[in-house]
C-alpha cells in the first residue's frame, strides 16, 4: 500500500505523508529487520548515545499515526512493521527533490549527484546500462 492510499484511507483525502529524517532513519532500520520492538529500534540506531528511548518511542506513535508503520501486539511487547516500502518511499522522495529543487528537471539531479561524488567503474556501467536500456526502449 503506497502512501496515498493510506492517506485516503484514515482521512479521505489525497494528501500524501513523508517521513521526516528521523523518521526515514527508523524506517530503515525496520526495513531491514522486518518486525521489531522499540528497544531493538533504539538499538539499531546507536542506543541512549545517538538516540534516546523515549524519543524514539514517540516517534514511532507519530508514524502510527501517520500509517507509516503498523504496530502489533507481541505478549507485553509491540512490534512495528513498515506500511510503506522502501521502493516506493524513495521513489516519493526524489520526486519531491526533483520537483522542489531541481524545478522538474531529472537530468539536473543525475548530472549534480554525479558530479558531487566519485562513482565506482561498477557504477558508471550500470548507468550507461540503463542510459542505453531507456534509449533502446523509445526506438
Amino acid at each position: 500500500m503506497n502512501y496515498e492510499n493510506i492517506r485516503r484511507k484514515m482521512t479521505g483525502k489525497n494528501t500524501l505523508v513523508k517521513p521526516t529524517g528521523k523518521e526515514l532513519e527508523i524506517l530503515q532500520v525496520i526495513w531491514e529487520k522486518q518486525s521489531c520492538s522499540v528497544k531493538e529500534i533504539h538499538k539499531a540506531m546507536g542506543g541512549d548515545q545517538k538516540n534516546g528511548y523515549t524519543t524514539i518511542l514517540k516517534l514511532l506513535q507519530i508514524m502510527f499515526e501517520k500509517g507509516i508503520v503498523n504496530r502489533k501486539k507481541s505478549g507485553k511487547l509491540h512490534l512495528y512493521e513498515a506500511s510503506v516500502t522502501k521502493e516506493n518511499t524513495k521513489q516519493q522522495l526524489v520526486d519531491k527533490l526533483i520537483e522542489t529543487v531541481f524545478e522538474g528537471s531529472a537530468s539536473e539531479l543525475v548530472m549534480s549527484a554525479l558530479g558531487n561524488t566519485k562513482s565506482t567503474k561498477e557504477e558508471i556501467r550500470a548507468i550507461r546500462a540503463y542510459l542505453d536500456k531507456i534509449e533502446g526502449g523509445d526506438k
